[in-house]
């Protein structure tokens, strides 16, 4: 077995460096790490919740997986301290179409319930929490364990530039397979080992791995602007522009908005006031961290 494992390793290998091939290597669990004693690192939690539906102020968390692991103050991936996986009873059936995307069955999660005490002792000590679509997962979380309200987070979905690194897209399984894995899992823990070995990806166009840049864009403040009593003939404008809508059933304002970076400020005022508003306006705006972006307190 063992030399029938060195002959595909080396296979592998010689079509790996071949432009005419690629080869993906199915993922492998990373093993915990022991941190090496004197070297200054920082602890992140990576986060990946399923649920029974889309919204969370009714749907429930079903099952929760996290990774924890140690980053270098460059971005490098040090190693992976703990892992976390565990399932949770909903009030009612987990409907069919999550079953058949998750595979996560009514009987699998009966007489579960999450240690919401063992969730806090886990993030503990932690800088940063990561998730594939945090604008998702923050708002399960942190309305189930509200540990994580304090927590500073960042999105691997929209806070890397994807595109501008090569890549057609940001779903998780295609980045996977960019970085030379491939995994069949869509288990919430399985999901969190993706995404660490996607932070820990070089990115060609800077040698740093992807966890750099999103660690750097999730630092920047940005600013919210609601461009509320809009023309409704002027949607398609903003749609254009990058606005996103939003129906006020959260509790926040029924209108369209975009996330900006502060520099950008001045051009978003004059866009609306000469494209959208036929007079001076003030629009609302929110200045929004790493602590409070993606979260439904906002």
């Amino acid at each position: 077995m063992l030399h029938e494992s060195t002959d595909l390793a080396a296979m592998a290998e010689a079509l790996s460096r071949s432009p005419d091939y690629r080869v993906l290597r199915r993922l492998v669990a990373r093993p915990p790490y022991t941190p090496t004693a004197g070297r200054e690192v920082r602890t992140g939690i990576l986060i990946d919740t399923e649920t029974t539906g889309l919204d969370q102020r009714t749907d429930e968390i079903v099952e929760l997986g996290m990774i924890k692991f140690d980053y270098l103050a460059d971005g490098r991936i040090a190693g992976v301290r703990d892992t976390f996986s565990a399932f949770d009873e909903p009030s009612g059936p987990i409907p069919p179409e999550v079953t058949a995307l998750t595979g996560i069955t009514d009987e699998m999660v009966a007489g579960h319930r999450i240690d919401d005490a063992a969730v806090a002792a886990f993030v503990e000590h932690s800088v940063i929490t990561i998730a594939h679509n945090s604008n998702f997962d923050r708002k399960f979380a942190e309305r189930r364990w509200p540990v994580f309200e304090r927590m500073a987070w960042g999105c691997s979905a929209t806070e890397v530039d994807w595109r501008a690194h090569g890549f057609a897209g940001a779903q998780l399984g295609y980045l996977l397979n960019g970085a030379g894995y491939f995994h069949h899992a869509h288990r919430a823990v399985d999901d969190c080992r993706a995404l660490l070995e996607v932070l820990a990806f070089e990115l060609p166009a800077t040698g740093a791995p992807a966890l750099a840049l999103l660690l750097e864009t999730a630092r920047k403040p940005t600013l919210r602007v609601w461009a509320e009593q809009s023309p409704f003939e002027l949607k398609d404008t903003l749609k254009k522009r990058g606005y996103r809508w939003n129906d006020g059933s959260d509790g926040r304002p029924k209108s369209w908005f975009r996330d900006i970076d502060e520099t950008a400020y001045d051009d978003e005022i004059a866009f609306l006031r000469s494209e959208i508003y036929v007079e001076d306006v003030e629009p609302a705006v929110q200045r929004l961290t790493a602590f409070t972006r993606f979260s439904c307190r906002t």
